[in-house]
Order: structure tokens, then C-alpha cells, then sequence
């Protein structure tokens, strides 16, 4: 069984917003990197600081910020954003 990406609604309202061809752009990565790998985090970097234990997706200049659940094979997207903006 494999790991299954869910969305929080802020992420969803995030993704929403960006322009069609990058929101599919992120889709894409995780589907590719994340569901078809047999450990998400190989894909991604740990977070520090006040984000600590969460972890980061880079997507050109946008990241990914997500939760991943061991318990449950889930990787949980918390935010979505431009790398100037996604980490305040």
C-alpha cells in the first residue's frame, strides 16, 4: 500500500489561487515524488525552527510545506506558497 497526499483547506485555497499550469506543476511532483516513493521524505528537507517537524517539497520557486503521518502513510500539504511568503 502506498502513501496518499492529503490537502488541509488552507492549502486547497492556496493552490487554488496560483495559475493553472503551476498548480498542476505541484500536482504533478507529488504524484511523482511523493505517492510513487516508498519514503516521502527522501524527496523532501526537514524544517527547523518554529516549523520544526514538518517538511519542505522545493517546486521551482514555490514550496510545499507538509506533515507526513508514518502511523497512517499520509503526507498532509499545510501550506502551499512562494518561497518569500510560505515560511512567515
Amino acid at each position: 500500500m502506498g502513501w496518499t497526499v492529503d490537502y488541509s483547506a488552507t492549502a486547497l485555497k492556496q493552490l487554488r489561487a496560483l495559475d493553472k499550469p503551476l498548480a498542476r506543476r505541484i500536482l504533478d511532483y507529488l504524484d511523482a515524488r511523493v505517492i510513487g516513493s516508498a519514503d516521502p521524505r527522501s524527496a523532501g528537507k526537514p524544517l527547523s525552527g518554529p516549523l520544526g517537524g514538518l517538511w519542505r517539497y522545493r517546486v521551482g520557486d514555490y514550496r510545499v510545506i507538509c506533515s507526513i503521518e508514518d502511523g497512517v502513510m499520509r503526507v498532509l500539504v499545510l501550506q502551499i506558497g512562494n518561497r518569500r511568503e510560505v515560511y512567515r
